[in-house]
């Protein structure tokens, strides 16, 4: 950021230097008011580099006393047990102090914390402005070339060709084609009554064998009784058959590209035209007329305490649920901030969510604290 403000100051510079020659007095009191303005600007901007720079100067011994701290408890033997003032208090400072059985501690980054302030700074100092009498013109007609030559690109259009094409509509198949049952007419001579024999009465004397005998009795032979019927009957049954569908096709028209679109270059002559100008007979004079000096209020954003590592009660495996974890959840949720699916676990969606709930509110980093609980308005001994 600095390279580049230097580079776009000495720019100013060149272009303001190469236009000297025909700038009046005034131009250049405003040019050189333009040049401190951007002199300001990268003052400012060289110190914000300097605050950065100590600010990431601070965090890096601070990470490399830590690791220091780290490497040297690694190294040292394990001291015998000895009774602590307070529970799980330390004093070399590596241990939470005044903690609470049962509860979990981590060292978490608390974020810079910032002022807004209001400043009244001086834009333009006093001093004197210089004032044109206007030169006295006269007019003059000229031949002056208004448009230079040049190039132009012309987009010469695609051509297109009408082609005829036979596509396949639907592909060759087979299908099953029903065949109806044929039916023929019979005549059929159907027993109606069956021959039977009976006894009858004989007729007269002749079947008589004498006067003295009683009635005679003939058994009688009474043939079977027939009647002719004729009916439909099935001569080939109903079935079906394999029978190949033919494809469809169908002629379609269509436009192809014959010759793509494409550019080409058109030369463009100069254009001259007569004009009437206005020719300086006389010169301008200047005078000095002293000005104000100008004032605006700016509003700035300083930092009033450095980032820091400080001991702050945490959720832990120990001192926590799956159902304040689920309420967790719930919370960051409606607060707008995705946690993943609602299933009481501290996944990696979860984490991210409360990592960014925190820096919208301002608050340490590192873990689910009991400011950050207290914020979502979710209580750590409590499940649903």
């Amino acid at each position: 950021m600095r390279i580049a403000l230097r580079t776009l100051a000495v720019a100013a510079l060149a272009l303001l230097a190469g236009a000297c020659s025909t700038m009046t007095e005034e131009q250049i009191a405003v040019n050189q008011l333009r040049i401190e303005t951007l002199e300001q600007q990268l003052a400012q901007s060289q110190l914000q580099q300097q605050q950065y720079s100590a600010q990431y100067n601070a965090v890096s011994t601070e990470n490399a006393r830590l690791r220091s701290q780290m490497a040297t408890l690694q190294r040292a033997p394990t001291p015998p047990p000895a009774t602590p003032s307070g529970p799980y208090a330390g004093a070399n400072g590596l241990l939470p102090p005044n903690a609470k059985p049962g509860e979990c501690y981590a060292r978490l980054l608390i974020p810079a914390q910032y002022e807004t302030r209001q400043e009244r700074i001086l834009i333009e100092p006093e001093g004197e402005r210089i004032e044109t009498i206007p030169a006295r013109y006269e007019t003059v007609t000229e031949r002056v070339e208004v448009r230079e030559a040049s190039e132009r690109l012309e987009v010469v259009p695609a051509a297109y060709r009408t082609v005829t094409e036979r596509v396949m509509v639907e592909p060759e198949q087979e299908i099953l084609e029903p065949i109806p049952a044929t039916y023929r007419t019979v005549t059929e001579r159907i027993l109606v009554r069956d021959g039977y024999t009976t006894w009858k009465k004989g007729r007269g004397p002749i079947e008589r064998l004498d006067a003295a005998t009683g009635e005679i009795m003939c058994l009688v032979e009474v043939p079977p009784e027939y009647r002719t019927v004729t009916k439909r009957v099935t001569d080939q049954p109903a079935g079906a058959r394999k029978v190949v569908k033919p494809a469809v096709y169908r002629t379609v028209t269509r436009q192809v590209v014959e010759r793509p679109a494409a550019t080409r270059r058109v030369a463009i002559p100069p254009k001259y035209e007569n004009v009437t100008l206005r020719k300086m007979v006389e010169p301008p004079a200047n005078r000095r007329i002293v000005t104000p000096a100008r004032y605006e209020t700016v509003t700035r954003r300083e930092k009033t305490a450095d980032e820091r590592l400080e001991w702050r009660s945490i959720l832990c495996e120990t001192n926590t649920t799956p159902g304040v974890i689920a309420n967790l959840q719930r919370a960051l949720l409606q607060a707008g901030f995705n946690p993943g699916p609602i299933d009481g676990r501290y996944g990696r969606a979860t984490r991210g969510a409360v990592e960014r709930y925190q820096r919208s509110k301002g608050l340490p980093l590192g873990g689910i604290t009991m400011d950050t609980l207290r914020q979502l308005g979710v209580q750590p001994g409590r499940q649903t």
